[in-house]
């Protein structure tokens, strides 16, 4: 290769270039994928018709995790702006003014704590949020995951990792000129709104959401994105079952809330024990068709909450202390699930276990599950709270299912059965457009409690003071559901994480600056060297 031939590539390479900038033309060589955005993203931006601004308020001294996640975000509003020319992004500088309107929406700041190369702790104080503006709107999103049990690497990579979805999903909203509805069965014992209290405030940010009984009308919940059965406790009438069963066929999606087990929480508080009991409220049969089974059972799991319990044999002294409660599981969430990935564990209790049946057409995916340490109780049984070191050997079963997302074409339950009689004529179907549902085999994943006047935000263990992921899982469970989009698709997108070994880097950190410094001179250096002895060789011989 002559010196015009290296000289006709360099051009080509530098119009190449310039092409590629102007054109905002980027390959993604990367093995995640991390620089890539989503076509649903890329739709939403397109699809701008005013300014819409992104304003990042993730600033100041930052160390290597959080300059991170910030030059994530950077790069993704850059990419976002080369999708649209109404997409803008800038900083937020900081400044008093900035952090009294975040404290004002009801954000906090994050405070890091980090070790100095001298042993000492420095204390710094961030605001990881990014606000957008679009038509007078204003929606605050923060850019910062924060799941316990988790290091604060982990945190930051899944932050990163979740980052497109949580823009995405707020242009959506921004962008949405009417919300979609969702509703709350009533009629069959099911929660009050005071019990949903909290996640009914979390889903109104997505949703209009209703409450109400079925009436005899088959296509009354068809203006429903989302049906919602939250702990019902009565039986389901056939005509309500038909009802619920032709939503399902005309392409409706509903998350069950069901218990396969009864018994008395104000009993056992009283006495100390209590039966438990089968609870059939007459929705088998339609499960079933549907691809699914809760079973009349009651699971113990060594992975549970604590309780408190006197162990002082002086009744003028008492002294409680911790002790695990075995009907109170903490649920594994799957990292394979769009629903759940990232998610953290799902706090529930006197819970049943799932069963797959019917035909392998129906797409099954496990959303819940308990740990490696579980047993199963088959009912009529008793719960005694003097029985509370029970032989954990006998603790044998694995991963059992709590939570199953099912998609698919669904037959129907009154397939080649009459109508209920009351119901309002009308052209049956027997099977379901493409469509689907979640079942979860108990209703305390969704039950908040009250404290003093006030809700509590449903997940929250007071004893322990742990908040666990039963938000986060039932609103991204009603996402899913009423996604037509895609965009709980973004969940799924995963950047690797290479983390660095801290104690090396600082003992050898004088060792990897010599090289760091030296080795690119070096490596330019006998790469002239060769080209000179290579040149030299060429020209002696002519």
């Amino acid at each position: 290769m002559n010196q015009r031939s290296i000289i006709l590539i360099g051009v080509a390479l530098v119009i190449a270039y310039v092409l590629a900038y102007t054109l905002g033309v980027r390959w993604d060589m990367t093995e995640d994928k991390r620089y890539s955005v989503h076509d649903h993203t890329k739709a939403l931006v397109r699809s701008l018709d005013a300014p819409m601004t992104m304003e990042i308020a993730l600033d100041g001294d930052l160390n290597a995790g959080f300059s991170r996640l910030r030059k994530a975000t950077v790069e993704l509003g850059e990419e976002l702006t080369s999708l649209s020319r109404y997409f803008q992004v800038q900083p937020i500088a900081s400044s008093p003014e900035r952090d009294s309107v975040f404290v004002s929406k009801g954000l906090v700041p994050t405070v890091i704590h980090e070790r100095t190369q001298d042993g000492r702790t420095a204390q710094m104080q961030v605001w990881p949020y990014a606000v957008l503006t679009y038509k007078g709107r204003v929606a605050y999103v923060s850019l910062l995951q924060n799941n316990r049990g988790k290091s604060g690497e982990q945190n930051l990579n899944e932050s990163i990792e979740n980052l497109e979805y949580a823009l995405a999903e707020n242009i959506h909203l921004l962008t949405q000129t009417q919300a979609p509805k969702i509703a709350f069965i009533e009629g069959h014992g099911e929660l009050p709104e005071r019990a949903v209290y909290d996640i009914s405030m979390s889903l109104a940010r997505y949703f209009q959401i209703d409450r109400g009984s079925l009436t005899n009308d088959p296509t009354m919940l068809d203006g429903y994105k989302v049906v919602i059965i939250a702990d019902p406790q009565l039986p389901f009438s056939e005509k309500d079952k038909y009802i619920l069963d032709q939503y399902v066929m005309h392409g409706g999606r509903i998350l069950w809330l069901v218990n396969g087990i009864r018994l008395s929480q104000e009993v056992l508080s009283k006495e100390g024990y209590t039966p438990v009991i089968p609870l059939d409220v007459n929705i088998s049969d339609l499960l079933f068709s549907y691809g699914i089974r809760i079973n009349p059972t009651l699971i113990e799991d060594v992975q549970c909450l604590p309780i408190p319990v006197n162990v002082s044999a002086d009744e003028a002294h008492p002294n409680y202390q911790p002790v695990p409660w075995y009907y109170a599981p903490l649920l594994l969430t799957s990292q394979q699930s769009s629903i759940t990935r990232n998610v953290g564990q799902v706090s529930c209790s006197f819970v049943s276990h799932i069963d797959a049946v019917g035909k392998d057409s129906i797409h099954k995916e496990i959303l819940l599950a308990t740990s490696t340490a579980s047993k199963v109780i088959a009912t009529p049984a008793e719960v005694d709270l003097g029985d509370l070191n029970p032989d954990l050997t006998l603790f044998r079963w694995q991963y059992v299912p709590v939570g199953v997302c099912l998609s698919g074409i669904f037959p129907s339950a009154f397939h080649h059965r009459m109508a209920p009689e009351g119901i309002v004529a009308h052209q049956p179907y027997t099977q379901s457009i493409p469509t689907k549902q979640i079942v979860v085999a108990s209703g305390s994943v969704i039950r908040n409690e009250w404290q003093q006047g006030q809700p509590l935000p449903v997940g929250y263990d007071r004893y322990s003071g742990m908040q666990f992921g039963n938000r986060d899982f039932l609103t991204n469970a009603v996402l899913y559901l009423a996604d037509d989009m895609g965009l709980i698709e973004l969940r799924q997108k995963e950047v690797a994480l290479r983390l660095i070994n801290d104690r090396r880097a600082h003992q050898q950190h004088l060792k990897i600056q010599i090289v760091s410094v030296i080795a690119p001179i070096l490596l330019l250096a006998l790469t002239g060297l060769i080209m000179a002895i290579i040149r030299h060789r060429k020209y002696i011989r002519l």
